[in-house]
């Protein structure tokens, strides 16, 4: 050992095992630097081994793509039944133009045939032979092929006169006997005829069906060309876009794993789906790339439709026809650009709808309605503050309904979440007092504890405002909107109190943030800006990839669902308005027959409750960080929150304002003292936060 090596010796305790040894550490000052990646131990080349290993690499699939999955093995069943199934209509239906083309072409078919029967009885095919022995003055080949002719052309001569004694002597008598059969056999020998009789234009027979909607296939070429077209390749002496798998069949269309080069994330692709679609030379609703989060940020899913959606036959809405469906559980909503059903979760969350005019939201409002409606059990209180009827449909099953712009039916909204407080507050109480084996899943309302306690009557309330930016912006009313809408979002979800908005104007000022933040399902159509995007999709969606800024306002009921962080791309089941009345009927003959049709539905007078009190109002409008605030102060506050009870308050003058407030709050057994507030105005009559109770919401 030389003196630039140090040795460390750990001596074993003396009460281990004899075959333990000591442990040496050798610090080599001079130690040259050694690789850390594990060395490569790959086989000879020209071994079974790496011929073995070089076939695994690049085996093919034991089992086809089509098989692996249940779902895609039907789908694949289901386009061939399709398609072949489509073919023989397709040609049936057109099978007396073919038949008329071909009586067209007989004539000359017959000519043409009776003519090639002319040659075949007198050989003429042996005459140039026959011409050139006689030319060359050769008696003896034509003599010889004299006779070869006559004994070729004598039995025919016979069979053709044979075959046509016959022919026509069986015409004659089925004429007479069987005229129907003749006429059959004569139309079919005619058409036979025609086969020969095609024109040297090149026109087919039979009509091909050109396909415009369908693409040409993808593949690898395509992909690295297109990348490279919107600046998605790698640097100069740097790895460039290399596959994750092969070019595959996914659903109808394609789909490419793409690795894109090192430090580029996928959404850069993303952002930038139309000049994708541009450079690939395709429609932009049948490209669709996406990042695969399960792998890493640069890995890109770049879809790309057989057919463009735009020009395909509808999908219907799975309970079109017939079925029942259950808000407890998902309910069918749309489809993803492959095709799939996708569903959208109500039950525990509430939904958000935002997208500009034009871009779907009645589309939207219909698939989700309906599929509440087909619910028996659950209670539908509507408020299209539009005015334009579009979910007037489901009126005649509605608790309560309400369509209209003015502010007797803006106050009508303000009640139905007022009565959806009140009505959580009453459930939150019930569900409080059951012991906890009866609510093993938390305290919340089931589908089991509804049906266990009839009486109390705790199946879903689904409460929709559609055109919700008209209450947000309102003047008067958009600060408690806001306050009911956060309360109900935050605190009702448990006890089945479902809050549903719909805006075409999801900007800053008609969406609050307080409303917008707390929402736990975002569906997001159209919008110009990644501000409103984010608006409804949650903060920074747009930087995540989720932009329905690239989806265009003819993509009508397109639109990204999230649910969380994650999106996808889903377009909502178009049902036209007659056939969202047959639904409608439907559901009306399914809560007659369960005795569950309430409010309005059958003529009873719905009156909002209202459970709220001062205290809550003053909890409502109390100011973020403000420990005390003065009398006068909070009465302003509390009649612009609730002019319908606050504003005759501020016609009095401070001091009578000041003893009403106090007076209302004696109730409680809360009172107003003199309070000193530097940053405001001196001394005064004021209250604490502390001196408010706590909120007790049940839970």
């Amino acid at each position: 050992m030389t003196d630039n090596v140090v040795q460390l010796h750990k001596a074993p305790p003396e009460d281990a095992f004899t075959t333990l040894t000591e442990t040496i550490i050798d610090v080599v000052a001079t130690a040259e630097p050694r690789p850390v990646d594990p060395p490569q131990t790959a086989p000879e080349p020209g071994t079974w081994l790496a011929e073995t290993q070089a076939y695994l690499a690049e085996a093919p699939a034991v089992v086809p793509p089509a098989l692996r999955r249940w779902s895609a093995f039907t789908q694949t069943v289901r386009w061939a039944a399709s398609y072949y199934g489509h073919v023989t209509g397709f040609h049936t239906l057109r099978a007396p133009v073919y038949l008329g083309r071909l009586l067209l072409r007989s004539p000359r078919g017959t000519g043409r045939l009776i003519i090639r029967w002319g040659k075949w009885v007198a050989d003429t095919e042996a005459r140039p032979v026959e011409a050139k022995a006689a030319a060359s003055a050769d008696i003896e080949a034509w003599l010889a092929l004299s006779r070869e002719h006559s004994r070729r052309v004598r039995p025919r001569r016979i069979a053709s006169v044979a075959v046509a004694t016959t022919t026509g002597i069986t015409t004659l008598v089925s004429g007479f006997m069987v005229p129907g059969w003749t006429l059959t056999a004569a139309i079919g020998a005619a058409a036979l005829a025609g086969l020969a009789g095609k024109k040297d234009d090149g026109k087919p027979l039979i009509t091909r069906y050109v396909a415009s909607n369908v693409l040409r296939r993808l593949d690898s070429t395509e992909v690295f060309d297109a990348l490279a077209a919107i600046g998605i390749e790698g640097k100069k002496g740097r790895k460039g876009v290399e596959f994750a798998s092969e070019v595959m069949r996914d659903g109808p269309g394609w789909r490419a794993e793409v690795d894109l080069p090192p430090g580029v994330e996928a959404t850069a692709v993303l952002e930038k789906r139309a000049a994708l679609a541009a450079a690939m030379r395709r429609p932009i609703s049948t490209v669709w790339p996406e990042a695969d989060r399960t792998a890493h940020p640069g890995r890109l899913v770049l879809w790309v439709a057989q057919r463009d959606p735009a020009k395909a036959g509808r999908k219907l809405w799975p309970l079109m026809k017939d079925g029942q469906a259950d808000v407890y559980q998902p309910l069918p909503y749309g489809f993803d650009p492959r095709g799939n059903l996708v569903e959208i979760t109500l039950m525990y969350s509430n939904l958000l709808v935002g997208g500009i005019p034009g871009s779907g939201k009645t589309s939207c409002a219909l698939a989700i309605v309906l599929g509440v409606a087909l619910d028996p059990t659950a209670e539908l209180w509507i408020y299209e503050l539009k005015g334009s009827g579009d979910l007037d449909s489901v009126k005649p099953i509605c608790h309560r309904y309400v369509s209209g712009d003015e502010d007797e039916d803006l106050e009508a909204a303000l009640g139905g979440m007022r009565s959806g407080i009140a009505e959580y507050q009453r459930r939150a109480a019930f569900v409080r007092s059951l012991p906890a084996s009866e609510v093993p899943e938390g305290r919340k309302v089931t589908r089991a504890l509804a049906e266990k306690y009839p009486e109390q009557q705790l199946g879903p309330r689904v409460i929709v405002i559609d055109e919700v930016q008209e209450l947000f912006t309102h003047a008067e009313y958009k600060e408690e909107a806001a306050a009911l809408a956060t309360r109900l979002i935050k605190k009702a979800r448990a006890y089945g109190i479902i809050l549903i908005l719909l805006t075409q104007n999801p900007d800053a000022p008609s969406l609050p943030s307080s409303v917008s933040s707390s929402v736990g399902t975002r569906l997001c159509l159209a919008v110009m800006d990644w501000r409103a995007n984010n608006n409804v999709l949650g903060t920074g969606a747009y930087d995540r990839g989720l932009r329905a800024t690239d989806i265009s306002v003819d993509e009508q009921g397109t639109g990204i669902l999230a649910r969380g962080r994650e999106g996808i791309t889903v377009r909502a089941a178009f049902i036209k308005q007659t056939e969202a009345e047959d639904i409608a009927a439907r559901a009306l003959a399914l809560r007659t027959a369960a005795g569950t049709l309430s409010g309005q539905s059958v003529g009873a007078l719905v009156a909002e409750q209202d459970v709220e009190t001062v205290v809550d109002h003053l909890t409502a409008i109390w100011p973020d960080g403000v420990e005390s605030v003065h009398s006068h102060r909070l009465v302003e506050a509390l009649a612009a929150y609730r002019a319908d009870l606050y504003k005759p308050w501020t016609e009095m003058d401070a001091a009578a304002a000041s003893t009403a407030l106090s007076a209302a709050l004696k109730t409680f057994k809360i009172s107003t003292r003199q309070l000193t507030i530097r940053e405001c105005c001196g001394g005064a009559k004021g209250l604490r936060y502390a001196d408010l109770p706590a909120a007790d919401d049940g839970e």
